[in-house]
């Protein structure tokens, strides 16, 4: 039985955006790279070599052989994990409650070793630091507020530069303020590299996805931009909805051992549809404004949208407002055109119906 040209195209874009998110999700083919909304080292896990992980928290609770390079909201080692190499973190905030037999160093709202945690040594820039457990080595900090606490214990050094020090514990080593470390390289840049370098990852990502799928779906594409642009209430009304119920449907079909799996499948296909909508959203946009310029043409359509939305997410204030509508917009025209297709709609009208001569209606031809 062969495919529809329809189904055939459709089957083809699955397999593309699959496929990309593969590359860009290397942790579902290989252990040492993650991304998600949490990316999570279970208790009885080990991870051999280095974990790269990208996403809005990092939980290390079991074993990572190398090292932990960080790029997400916040990081926590637990109590009784360990780490084996460096904890390099550019995040919301860190906390060390396990061990770290390397350093740990990056850029953070705030760094935090408790008072179970064991690191060889840190280096922090970062807005307040606390050390209630137990530095080996040296510890170089640069920071608003730092706090040794009762239990906290820097066996070497202790190098920092804060507006606020106050130290109740043990530094086996010198205490020397210096105030080069605030402006030395090894603090400021980190945060803003590994930011600037994440930011054109994902816009090229993104940009490569709406490529394919403008390519693949080039009809189906245009509808969903259509509906977000045409009915913007509608479609972002729907997008949030789809956004809450799909979640608490996934998690009450976990209850049962065997909806577990289902909604494994579940959650990685509505992640996958979510990235798609924000890609659709992007180009909703790209279309509204090439509109208004009387350019019709898609791909700069694409191109607008991205450099569009990009802009505005940086606006103060106001930013993150605009990514969430803008997600709203895409995900929720994604969901209106798919049920159309799946109504068989697919936005046409039916065949008008004949009348006959003496003014009834013909019936529909069997």
């Amino acid at each position: 039985m062969s495919l529809s040209r329809p189904t055939a195209r459709s089957a083809l874009a699955l397999f593309l955006i699959l496929a990309l998110a593969l590359s860009v999700v290397p942790g579902l083919a290989a252990a040492e790279t993650r991304t998600g909304g949490t990316v999570v080292v279970g208790p009885d896990e080990t991870v051999r070599g280095n974990l790269d992980a990208f996403a809005g928290s990092v939980v290390v609770r079991g074993t990572v052989t190398g090292d932990v390079n960080a790029f997400g909201g916040d990081v926590f080692v637990a109590e009784g994990a360990r780490v084996g190499g460096d904890v390099n973190a550019a995040a919301g905030s860190v906390r060390i409650a396990g061990t770290v037999e390397g350093a740990v160093s990056g850029a953070a709202g705030d760094v935090t070793v408790l008072e179970s945690g064991t690191i060889g040594s840190l280096e922090a820039g970062a807005g307040s630091v606390r050390i209630d457990g137990t530095v080996r080595g040296d510890a170089t900090v640069g920071t608003e507020t730092l706090v040794v606490g009762s239990t906290g214990v820097v066996e070497g050094d202790l190098r920092y530069d804060a507006g606020e020090f106050v130290n109740e514990g043990t530094v086996q080593g010198r205490v020397v303020r210096d105030r080069s470390i605030a402006q030395g390289p090894e603090f400021e840049p980190v945060g803003g590299v590994g930011e600037a370098i994440l930011d054109v990852y994902g816009f090229l990502v993104g940009l490569v996805l709406g490529a394919i799928l403008l390519l693949v779906l080039p009809g189906f594409s245009s509808r969903v931009a259509d509906r977000a642009v045409s009915d913007p209430l509608r479609s972002g009304g729907v997008g949030l909805l789809a956004l809450v119920a799909v979640p608490v449907a996934l998690v009450l079909v976990a209850i049962t051992i065997i909806g577990i799996p289902i909604t494994i499948v579940g959650a990685v296909l509505f992640a996958v549809l979510a990235w798609v909508g924000t890609v659709y959203g992007r180009f909703a946009v790209g279309e509204w404004l090439t509109e208004l310029a009387d350019v019709e043409n898609r791909w700069v359509a694409l191109l607008v949208g991205f450099l569009a939305v990009a802009v505005g997410v940086r606006l103060p204030l106001i930013g993150p407002l605009v990514e969430l509508v803008v997600f709203l917009l895409g995900f929720g025209a994604l969901a209106l055109v798919a049920y159309d297709r799946y109504r068989g709609r697919s936005g046409e009208e039916t065949e008008p119906v004949e009348p006959t001569e003496t003014g009834g209606e013909s019936a529909p031809p069997a």
